[in-house]
């Protein structure tokens, strides 16, 4: 048992997974759905039109279990509301299984390739208005997911395992 609680944000027994892949070859161009994509160590997702632009962006990720909650602020808590589409939300990588803000100031490995560094939240911009709707860019407020860089590349494919690196 942690002695005390900066230690216990290096106890993440649980492995997540890669639920879902997205890449936009292009600014303003819809986010294309992948089952695998090559990630670049020098800076994202090949084929993604923001690969090489940013060390503290290279890749986004956002956690599955937050989509049926973003659907609920949009719909007034309907009962039976379906998850949202992650390729509205423009993130890259659809995670569950593991909390992605539990990762923050650590490096975590993505199938048995791809290490990637948490770098920041990931926060909503103004194009939710539009793809989701009035009151989507609040919707998204807190569960934007995170950023990160690429520490080492390889490939990541749907189904890939997500784990903190001790």
């Amino acid at each position: 048992m942690p002695a005390n609680i900066k230690d216990l944000f290096t106890v993440i027994p649980q492995s997540g997974r890669v639920t879902w892949i997205g890449i936009r070859p292009a600014r303003n161009v819809p986010v294309t759905a992948v089952s695998s994509v090559r990630v670049d160590a020098n800076g994202g997702l090949v084929g993604d039109h923001y690969s090489g632009q940013s060390g503290k962006r290279d890749v986004t990720l956002i956690q599955a279990e937050h989509l049926p909650v973003i659907a609920s602020f949009l719909t007034g808590g309907q009962p039976g509301t379906l998850p949202i589409d992650p390729a509205l939300l423009r993130r890259n990588l659809v995670v569950s299984g593991i909390n992605l803000l539990a990762l923050k100031g650590q490096r975590f490995s993505l199938g048995d390739d791809v290490v990637l560094e948490y770098t920041g939240e990931c926060y909503p911009c103004s194009k939710m208005e539009t793809a989701l709707g009035e009151g989507g860019y609040n919707a998204l407020r807190g569960h934007g997911g995170i950023t990160a860089r690429v520490v080492q590349g390889g490939t990541v494919q749907v189904g890939d395992a997500v784990n903190l690196i001790k």
